[in-house]
């Protein structure tokens, strides 16, 4: 689970897309820099706080590999969270097998 605390510091009610995005550091193919796994959109009142929570698996981290399997390889991800591809919070993963 991924989750993360969006508030609306602003004196008018607005409106939020957050973003999940994950980066595999070593692959054994190039990756992208940046996948887009999750979104959500959010209204907030004035001083308003949410939580806003993604579930991401194993097979959402999952790309056919040099070898031609589907698979989810072991080793380190950035899981990085924000309102656009650009304002990202990051935070280093592990994923073991």
């Amino acid at each position: 689970m991924v989750s993360v605390k969006v508030t609306n510091s602003g004196e008018s009610e607005g409106e939020e897309i957050v973003q999940l995005y994950v980066r595999d550091i070593v692959g054994s193919v190039t990756r992208p820099l940046k996948e887009l796994k999750g979104f959500e959109k959010i209204k907030l009142a004035p001083g308003e706080s949410k939580n806003v929570t993604f579930k991401l698996t194993a097979n959402d981290l999952a790309f056919y590999t040099a070898e031609k399997k589907y698979e989810a390889e072991p080793g380190v991800f950035w899981v990085m969270v924000g309102p656009d591809s650009e304002q990202l919070q990051k935070h280093e993963v592990t994923l073991v097998k």
